[in-house]
């Protein structure tokens, strides 16, 4: 309620932030599920722009009628907010993830986003929408309550990658809150993103690969383009664009 979140309170307490999930949930300290009035309490609202606090005391939805009618649900993680070298492709492809979900016959197919720019924050996109951030410990609460069928982090670009990557380092975790997410695994998404693991892979498979280094001083890069000579490409770890 102070607005600390799990990752704070770990660090000043010099803990993994999953250690203060557990003791939260164990305590019973969870937030609640709330609908966005969109019409500021004149009349009863039906809407399904969700957000969680923990101002309250019971969830707007009805969660228990919901596990007993054993809806098949699948959370696809959006891009978040528009910037250099991620934009609205990204926000397509969550849109027409969750169209394709629709076809498959998907009982709930449930955006994460927090960008109103975007098509998949609209009301009419997805049946429940949690405008919330990008963050592991809003989604995995989300994720909990919900007690979705799978989590699709492909098409949300660089942010839901990294959460990706993040996730696959409580695989035990994940597996014990039966979280499963659709498509290539966090690992395997995190050896494709970090430059030096993707160029282990390719020497393992023998596959050719032009001369790189990887670089943090300008001095480094100087002695390192003298050698190769120009061009050269400059690319970080962690960026799609």
């Amino acid at each position: 309620r102070f607005g600390f979140s799990d990752g704070q309170i770990a660090k000043i307490m010099g803990v993994d932030s999953i250690f203060i999930r557990q003791m939260r949930r164990r305590l019973k300290i969870q937030p609640y599920v709330k609908r966005i009035d969109t019409l500021a309490a004149e009349w009863p609202a039906v809407t399904n722009y969700l957000y969680l606090t923990y101002s309250a005391s019971e969830h707007d939805i009805d969660f228990e009628t919901e596990y007993k009618s054993n809806l098949k649900k699948v959370i696809v993680l959006g891009s978040g907010t528009y910037r250099i070298g991620a934009s609205v492709e990204f926000d397509w492809g969550s849109v027409n993830c969750l169209w394709g979900l629709k076809k498959l016959g998907i009982d709930q197919a449930i955006m994460i986003n927090y960008n109103p720019e975007t098509v998949s924050t609209d009301y009419d996109i997805s049946d429940k929408l949690y405008f919330e951030e990008l963050s592991g410990e809003r989604v995995l609460d989300i994720c909990e309550l919900e007690k979705a069928d799978g989590l699709v982090v492909s098409a949300g670009g660089q942010i839901a990658n990294n959460l990706a990557a993040k996730f696959s380092k409580y695989s035990d975790f994940f597996r014990k809150a039966s979280i499963k997410i659709l498509g290539t695994h966090g690992t395997r998404i995190d050896m494709a993103e970090d430059r030096s693991k993707f160029s282990t892979l390719l020497d393992q498979l023998n596959i050719k690969q032009p001369e790189w280094s990887a670089l943090t001083t300008k001095e480094d890069a100087i002695e390192f383009t003298n050698k190769v000579g120009y061009p050269v490409l400059v690319r970080p770890s962690y960026v799609l664009s």
